[in-house]
């Protein structure tokens, strides 16, 4: 078999169904394909299933592509044949490279030869994966962001033997599915967006582990500050406009050393058990009115209607 157009693939092989791998099923369910998974924990055919089940109305929502179907779900009983007849194969097992290693072996070792395999990896580089693949050249990593059946970034990385036709490949055929890839030619750790977020997050722990301010006031603070211009275009287009006439070159002059005074604080805390109970704790005291579905249901509508105003202006689309 050769590799087919990329807008023309119809089978897909889902390697590991857990939160991201079932959200990539349903992803590739909502566009028609015909869809393989197989994952070796105890009742995964049955959560599978039952997760694709309860946010299908979501993915109608979105809109279906001709012939899509729950239906067209098979979950296997081993890996080789869930991939045997695969044109691309998504891999989402546990974040371990040990397990990433291995698990990418073994569907190299089974799938069609010109089949092109990803990883959902948020952290592994391609090359450190890869290094037991006898075909590295059509490996690449395909980061998404949750829930993948709805968020459009996917950033597609190269590793150090990756083809630049294979890379080409990847990133074209997830904009045919509907996303929007970010085509990486260097492997950073952490990629770009969840190094940008590890900030955030790396901030949000030091002032929990300095009283600065609790749970609640960090999620207030960003829901209604810059989390909603932030939903609307990029953190340096939102900059760009505080800069007023002048923009980005006025801000950075007039602002820049006064902005030098937070960084001060950019160190990441000790995550100590005191300090993972007051993060744990405050999460579950500011959802303690919701369960954890109705909270993933609120967010699907709230970010269908986002992409929805989003997908009406051109500011936002990428490129390549």
């Amino acid at each position: 078999m050769s590799r087919p157009n990329p807008d023309a693939v119809k089978r897909i092989a889902v390697i590991g169904t857990g939160v991201i791998g079932g959200g990539w099923a349903a992803h590739f369910l909502r566009q028609g394909m015909q869809v393989a998974a197989w994952d070796p924990a105890p009742n995964a055919e049955a959560r599978l299933r039952e997760r694709i089940g309860a946010v299908w109305p979501k993915l109608a929502q979105l809109g279906l592509r001709p012939g899509a179907s729950p239906d067209n779900l098979q979950f296997h009983s081993d890996l080789a044949s869930a991939v045997a007849g695969a044109e691309f194969i998504q891999e989402s097992v546990p974040e371990r490279l040990p397990i990433k290693i291995e698990t990418l072996k073994n569907i190299d070792a089974a799938c069609p030869p010109d089949a092109l395999i990803a990883s959902s990896t948020s952290g592994y580089a391609m090359t450190e994966m890869a290094v037991q693949t006898r075909h590295p050249e059509r490996c690449v990593v395909a980061h998404p962001f949750n829930p993948p059946y709805i968020m459009p970034l996917v950033e597609v990385v190269a590793g150090q033997k990756t083809s630049p036709t294979a890379l080409q490949w990847a990133v074209d055929f997830y904009r045919a599915t509907g996303k929007q890839p970010l085509k990486l030619n260097k492997e950073v750790p952490g990629f770009v967006a969840d190094r940008i977020m590890e900030a955030v997050w790396r901030e949000i722990l030091h002032m929990l582990d300095h009283n600065m301010a609790t749970v609640e006031e960090i999620e207030a603070s960003v829901r209604y500050g810059p989390g909603l211009r932030w939903a609307l275009m990029g953190p340096l287009t939102v900059l760009h406009l505080g800069g007023g006439e002048g923009g980005m070159a006025h801000l950075i002059h007039q602002f820049g050393p006064s902005l030098k005074a937070p960084w001060t604080f950019l160190e990441a805390p000790e995550l100590t058990d005191e300090l993972a109970n007051t993060v744990i704790d405050g999460c579950r005291q500011l959802t303690a009115e919701k369960t954890l579905r109705e909270l993933e249901d609120e967010r699907d509508d709230l970010l269908i209607r986002l992409i929805e105003l989003l997908d009406s202006s051109q500011l936002w689309h990428l490129g390549r």
